[in-house]
């Protein structure tokens, strides 16, 4: 097993944290019966780890809990893996290409975290339900929804792209943590159902700070609900590096609630897969939430409009290069498989033609209505949103007016 190291970084001061406890009330009063919440098991590894970043297979006592979950898994599924990461990274990077060109308003990239998000979603079940913050564009290949439709939204142009119900994944999350909360409750229902599925949470870092993850914590774990909640570790919360942020590993955060939490390495999808049907089997089971911490790098920025060279060493993101996912898997596959040239070059000419699908269909989208967040602020009008959309009419108005004197 490898443990994953920060070496790379220079030191930095971490911020002294503080400790306390909040009590609710509500959550711990309730007429209805609930299984009995089983204890957490026993410590987990620091990192559960399947595959090396040189791409060798890793078996020993402390994979043991979780080798069975990929023990059967043929070089055609794992073939499909390094193409659903391939064709994921393909989408992500004309996605920023586009809004570079003024395509798209915003981009938040996935780039570095492609195994964390394809080995968890092919984790899930047609019957699990999703709650994505807004950077899950792996996951939602995953459960298949186009990647075009995730587009929209990032043009302005609509509120999400597709209906939630047809895939059994929830529209992105813009607020920081809320669909923790969104999550847990839907687990809690579907558990009061007895229907034999589970849910899944994604969060970052970050999230990880927010009074409403904390909260869902303590929802989940005193009614039970089968529900596993994922967090990217992608090292950095926009600016905020971990450390920043919490005074031990984030997945041990999961004992003071009384569930389980895990590390895996995060640019490992074996691993990804493995653990992530291991806790989603837990919840189906009654034995209620996990949470497991995938240790993984932002190679980008924040989002497009973030530049992590100000923040950060690039010597950094060189170390992490070096622990690449869709790397890592393919070393597997050419040494460990019958995989060959063919296999590469029908991909990479697939990832060609979904970039063309991409760039089409986001240039064939209407433009924003620029004035349309003024119309749904107060049902009957107010004097100072008409002010405001009169300023900012007069404001787009001037670039006419440039536009026709250059012309001139």
């Amino acid at each position: 097993m490898t443990v994953e190291s920060t070496a790379a970084r220079k030191p930095r001061r971490s911020a002294a944290g503080k400790t306390g406890t909040t009590g609710s009330k509500a959550a711990g009063t309730t007429g209805t019966r609930r299984a009995t919440a089983k204890k957490p098991t026993d410590a987990q590894p620091e990192l559960v780890q399947l595959l090396t970043p040189e791409g060798k297979r890793v078996r020993n006592a402390e994979t043991a809990a979780y080798d069975p979950f990929v023990a059967d898994i043929t070089a055609d599924e794992l073939r499909g893996l390094y193409r659903d990461m391939v064709l994921t990274r393909r989408f992500d990077a004309e996605a920023t290409s586009l809004q570079r060109q003024g395509e798209l308003g915003l981009w938040a990239s996935l780039l570095g975290q492609e195994a964390a998000q394809i080995g968890s979603g092919r984790a899930t079940r047609e019957d699990d339900y999703v709650f994505p913050t807004y950077r899950e564009h792996g996951v939602a290949w995953c459960r298949g929804v186009d990647p075009t439709n995730l587009l929209g939204m990032f043009r302005g142009v609509n509120n999400g792209g597709w209906d939630p119900n047809s895939n059994n994944f929830h529209l992105y999350t813009i607020v920081i943590g809320s669909q923790t909360l969104h999550a847990t409750g839907y687990a809690m229902g579907i558990a009061k159902d007895g229907a034999d599925s589970a849910v899944i949470a994604y969060f970052g870092d970050g999230a990880s700070s927010q009074g409403d993850v904390a909260e869902a914590f303590t929802f989940s774990a005193v009614y039970n609900a089968p529900v596993v909640f994922f967090c990217q570790n992608n090292q950095w919360a926009i600016s905020e590096p971990t450390e920043k942020q919490t005074r031990v590993p984030l997945y041990q955060r999961a004992q003071g609630f009384g569930f389980p939490g895990v590390r895996v390495d995060g640019n490992d999808v074996l691993a990804c897969l493995a653990v992530t049907k291991w806790a989603l089997e837990r919840a189906r089971r009654g034995e209620g939430p996990t949470l497991v911490e995938a240790y993984t790098y932002r190679m980008g920025a924040h989002t497009t409009s973030d530049d992590p060279t100000r923040y950060r060493h690039d010597d950094e993101r060189v170390a992490w290069e070096a622990k690449d996912p869709i790397a890592r898997l393919r070393s597997y596959l050419e040494s460990e498989t019958d995989t060959n040239e063919g296999f590469f070059a029908e991909l990479e000419a697939e990832s060609e033609a979904l970039g063309r699908r991409v760039r089409e269909v986001v240039r064939a989208m209407p433009d924003p209505d620029h004035f349309a967040i003024f119309e749904n602020a107060y049902a009957d009008g107010h004097a100072l949103v008409d002010e405001e959309r009169a300023q900012f009419a007069a404001y787009q108005a001037s670039f006419a007016d440039v536009d026709e004197e250059e012309g001139k």
